[in-house]
């Protein structure tokens, strides 16, 4: 796989309307993908059923944040959408009904607030992207409201070079 991929690189990420150069790290998967991530703020955790993406400094006065990238073997991202779904509307006071999206990549896209009016309150999203084995590829977003536009708008770009490839060969 590194043959097809450079192992670090540098990719230029919009964030809150300025441009950046962000240094880029290879995560490879066993799972079955690759994408890249930024390495100056964000560190891989592997427990082999899923990819967190977490930020190296801890804040303990601030929300949670993190990418996860999990794998659900027996269904499609359609039968797994209406689920999830479901679960966010018993935490959350508005869930978006699930949606076919092409950006930041091709998947089925749901999106959660509870509250939205204050800094802290908290977002989940879901990218729901056909594994091409029968299966999906789960990939869960958290942040929190004030991070829209940072740590989301970072994970949106990571997720523009999410790319499934055949671990196989």
């Amino acid at each position: 796989i590194r043959q097809y991929f450079e192992p670090e690189k540098v990719v230029e990420y919009e964030i809150e309307g300025d441009k950046e150069n962000i240094d880029s790290r290879l995560q490879q998967s066993e799972m079955g993908y690759v994408l890249y991530y930024d390495q100056e703020r964000y560190k891989i955790v592997e427990n082999g059923q899923v990819d967190r993406i977490v930020m190296k400094e801890e804040y303990p006065d601030i929300p949670e944040v993190y990418m996860e990238i999990s794998q659900e073997l027996d269904s499609t991202p359609e039968e797994l959408a209406d689920k999830l779904a479901a679960q966010l509307k018993n935490d959350f006071s508005k869930v978006d009904d699930p949606k076919k999206v092409t950006e930041p990549l091709e998947a089925v896209y749901i999106h959660a607030i509870d509250g939205g009016t204050q800094g802290t309150d908290p977002i989940v999203e879901y990218y729901l992207v056909d594994n091409t084995k029968g299966g999906t590829f789960v990939i869960k977003l958290k942040y929190f409201l004030e991070a829209a536009e940072g740590h989301g708008a970072r994970f949106h770009n990571m997720l523009k070079d999410f790319v499934i490839v055949d671990m196989e060969n």
